[in-house]
């Protein structure tokens, strides 16, 4: 699940329009979820992986019945007859919500993805468990996975090493910034997740959400700017006085869309609880917590 950020910021990707099928390289077809809201903007990117007859299907939505028909006509563009297995990067619903309906579908198959209690308990087929470091090979492509946490505890991207491409989930969108949840999410893991995935040295993006990035090198360290950007601009807000979640959303985001304010108050206490970690701010920790930075010690 995401969101993005408008204003000052990147493009909104919310409103904006993709295609239901394009073919972004001679291993990748995208395939459209069907499922656009404020969230996933023009809807999940499911992607087909490989050359041959059996392809590797990753992330196909969250179970909308209109994407079937769109994942086949995927599959006749992308010259496969069947699939091999499907790969998640990670349990939010507009990922896996659709696993079901494809193997109804498609019959039974296998379903790779790193474990997640809380995520995959609300789902009755079984997972094959993969981990840092796995390797899954289908003709014409080969995925190197590496774990990326932060905006998911079980976040996965998946090196196309064929093509230096990245398949970065909810990771790096093609438009816009991703949130990180305050409860499951972590920002500190996240930025060493972005850091580790600059280091790759990818070529390109294919995003979960929004189009393909050309300079994907170029996007990882624009979000990692933006971060500590927005880390500014929060302890600014707390300067100025702001002391509760919603004070500091309205600072920061005052020309963004008020739709958008709840999601990134996720983000905010995100960026609060990483600067309570490192010592900066406190908080009285209840639901309706109140943060105030502390005094800067001597030298």
């Amino acid at each position: 699940m995401t969101t993005t950020e408008a204003g000052q910021g990147p493009p909104l990707i919310l409103g904006m329009e993709m295609p239901d099928l394009e073919r972004w390289s001679s291993r990748v077809v995208t395939a459209l979820g069907q499922n656009p809201s404020a969230f996933t903007g023009p809807g999940t990117n499911s992607y087909l992986v490989g050359t041959g007859e059996h392809q590797i299907l990753l992330d196909p939505g969250d179970g909308r019945e209109e994407y079937l028909p769109v994942l086949e006509r995927a599959m006749e563009l992308s010259g496969c007859t069947g699939l091999q297995e499907i790969v998640l990067t990670h349990g939010h619903p507009d990922h896996i919500g659709g696993v079901q309906s494809v193997l109804d579908r498609m019959g039974p198959l296998p379903v790779s993805k790193m474990p997640h209690e809380a995520f995959d308990a609300p789902y009755a087929f079984p997972l094959r468990e993969i981990s840092d470091g796995c390797v899954i090979e289908t003709e014409g492509a080969t995925l190197r996975g590496f774990h990326t946490p932060g905006h998911a505890p079980d976040h996965m991207c998946f090196l196309l090493e064929e093509e230096s491409g990245l398949f970065t989930g909810d990771n790096v969108l093609g438009v816009g910034t991703t949130i990180i949840p305050a409860k499951t999410g972590n920002l500190g893991h996240y930025m060493a997740s972005l850091k580790r995935l600059l280091a790759l040295e990818p070529s390109v993006i294919f995003p979960a959400h929004g189009p393909l990035v050309g300079d994907a090198c170029g996007k990882i360290r624009q979000y990692l700017a933006h971060r500590l950007e927005r880390e500014g601009q929060i302890v600014a807000a707390l300067e100025a006085g702001a002391q509760h979640v919603p004070e500091i959303v309205k600072i920061v985001y005052a020309a963004y869309p008020e739709s958008l304010h709840a999601a990134a108050g996720q983000s905010v206490t995100s960026h609060l609880i990483k600067l309570e970690a490192e010592g900066r701010v406190s908080s009285t920790g209840d639901e309706t917590a109140q943060w105030t930075l502390n005094a800067t010690p001597p030298e």
